[in-house]
Order: C-alpha cells, then structure tokens, then sequence
C-alpha cells in the first residue's frame, strides 16, 4: 500500500472513531465515565494536591526543633509540676520551655507532674520516665507525704531510690525542695527540710531549697489555697528552676 492510500485508511478510520465517541457521548447523557468501584470516596472528592517538599534548609531546622531530635527535660513530680489550679500553658514546665526557646536552647520539656502524688507514687512511675531516656529530670516530690504526716525515713528513702535509678539510667537530676505551713510544728517540719539538702549532697545534685522562692507570699503568685502557685505565680517558678538547671544545660 502507498502512502497516499495509508493516509487515507488512516482518516477515514478516525472519522469513524470520532463518530462512535459521539454516538457513545449522546447515549450516556455527556456523563463522565464511572470511577472505578474500589476508589468509592474519589467519587465525592478530588484526588488530593501533593505537597512539596520544604527546602532542605527548612527540612534541617524542623528535624532539629523535634521532640525526638532535642533533648529531653522531664519535671517530674506532684501538683507543684503539675500546675493545679491553672489553666492548659500555665505550668512551670511550659513557662520553663518557652524561657528555653527564648535563650536558644533546643530542649523538648515533658511535664510529668500528677497532682496528688507522694514520693511512693512517684517511684512507682519512675520507669515510665526513665523509659523516655531524658537528658535531665528536675525532681520535686514530698510535699503530698509531709502534708499527710507520713513517716520522714520512708520519704527520704523513696526519694534516694528515685534519684539512684534515674542516675543509674544516664539521666542528670536537679533537686526542688518544698516545706510545709508552720502548724505541723517545728520538729516535724526542721526534719521535712533536712532531707533535701542531704539527699543533694549525697548524691551530689544541683539543688533548689524551695521551689516557690519568690512566690510564696508574693499578691497575687499564690492560690487561695496558699499552697499552690497562680499562673503568675508559675512564670517565678520557672525563672527559678531555669537557674537551677542552667548549668547543666547546653547550647
């Protein structure tokens, strides 16, 4: 066959294809072809736009600003950590992290305070917190078991055994003492605050007598309850442990 004649096979073919696309269009009403039966949800919505990639400058900045990728502060301890009686954002852990971010550090801080805990409730948690590997744990228990009346031996005990395994597992650990109201009287309390100072030195722990310096009996940084620190009151409190823990940190 010559060219000239394969031309025209090939026009006159796709006439007729073009004829029986319209013969098809006019029967089914214009309507698009069926999808296929095992995409049933791209009937109802369009087939989603990709999204590009960031740039790998902007890649190596998110990796490095990630939870995974920082290092790991854990403040661990009772309602004090926990932030009783504020508002989501107004824990001293969470004021602790953005004072950390403001300064450059690139630290992921976990709060892992539970209102109401006493040191035996937190040594039976401590695996959970060593689980996560921090660099740092700042440490504030005690408070729940003088407030109670329960034996000062057991809670200095619970206390030693909480910083021994967090120390065993690699992690730093920084000491936040508390005291109680003077009505527990003044032997009681003389011992409650004796055990912190022993423990930081036994162990050799950066150490913060009272974790509401500056804030007890400051208007307006303490709850009705006079015992718990506002939002306000929080912000001093994590002033105070940031000093804690600064020279420990690194950039």
């Amino acid at each position: 066959m010559n060219q000239s004649s394969s031309t025209s096979s090939l026009s006159a073919i796709g006439v007729i294809a073009v004829a029986a696309l319209s013969i098809c269009l006019a029967c089914t009403g214009c309507k698009d072809v069926p999808r296929h039966a095992e995409d049933p949800a791209s009937a109802s919505a369009p087939a989603p736009t990709p999204t590009p990639a960031p740039p790998p400058s902007q890649q190596a900045a998110t990796q490095s600003l990630s939870p995974s990728a920082q290092d790991l502060i854990v403040c661990f301890g009772d309602s004090l950590t926990a932030g009783f009686g504020t508002d989501p954002g107004e824990s001293y852990p969470d004021v602790l992290q953005q004072l950390l971010d403001a300064r450059g550090y690139h630290y992921h801080v976990v709060n892992a305070g539970i209102s109401g805990d006493t040191t035996k409730d937190g040594l039976d948690r401590i695996q959970r917190v060593i689980a996560r590997h921090p660099q740092l744990v700042v440490l504030e228990f005690g408070g729940n078991d003088g407030l109670r009346g329960l034996p000062l031996e057991q809670t200095q005990a619970n206390l030693a055994t909480m910083i021994q395994q967090l120390q065993q597992s690699g992690a730093q650990v920084a000491l936040a003492g508390i005291t109680l109201p003077p009505d527990y009287g003044p032997d009681y309390i003389k011992k409650f605050d004796a055990m912190y100072p022993a423990l930081a030195k036994k162990y050799h722990l950066h150490f913060l007598p009272f974790l509401l310096k500056n804030v007890y009996g400051v208007p307006g940084d303490m709850q009705s309850d006079n015992t718990h620190a506002t939002a306000q009151g929080n912000k001093q409190v994590a002033l105070n442990i940031e000093q804690l823990i600064q020279p420990l940190l690194k950039h």
